[in-house]
């Protein structure tokens, strides 16, 4: 029996080694971070930069998102949860169902927003603001207000 238990855990041990070999370390600076134009079905005029992993496939990745002051991004849901911590800049971060500053919430660096899926939620930016986002892919968004989603004007 204490054979079986030591293999067994041989095995356990062994496959937990080889998916750790199968994820690679990856480091990036400040200074290396490549930002190139948002995803289509957010407003224009923010940058945004991958971080590891693909947001376009399952999995999880980490994306950051830069964004001019005034940025307004309107009433959406993932359909996955999502970790949005503030870097820089003046992050206003509110729920539901349409984007009311009334009701937002001033997000300076070090600020978090944890969200559970398919929750309401809307965001816009009072200064030049970077935030980066942890989530699983496949990304995507799907506006409150259909009339919302840029990429249907594109």
């Amino acid at each position: 029996m204490r054979s079986f238990v030591l293999a067994s855990a041989a095995l356990l041990l062994g496959g937990v080694t080889l998916r750790a070999q199968e994820h690679q370390a990856q480091v990036t600076s400040v200074d290396t971070v490549q930002w190139g134009p948002a995803a289509p079905s957010l407003p224009k005029g923010a940058q945004a930069a991958v971080l590891s992993g693909d947001p376009g496939k399952p999995g999880p990745f980490t994306i950051r998102l830069k964004m001019p002051s005034g940025y307004k991004i309107p009433a959406h849901q993932h359909p996955t949860a999502e970790a949005v911590t503030v870097l820089s800049g003046e992050f206003n971060f509110g729920m539901g169902d349409k984007l009311d500053e009334g009701k937002a919430q001033k997000l300076g660096p070090g600020g978090f927003v944890d969200l559970p899926a398919n929750m309401n939620h809307f965001a816009f930016a009072t200064a030049e603001s970077v935030v980066q986002v942890n989530s699983t892919g496949p990304f995507a968004i799907k506006y409150a207000s259909p009339a919302d989603d840029p990429s249907r004007t594109q």
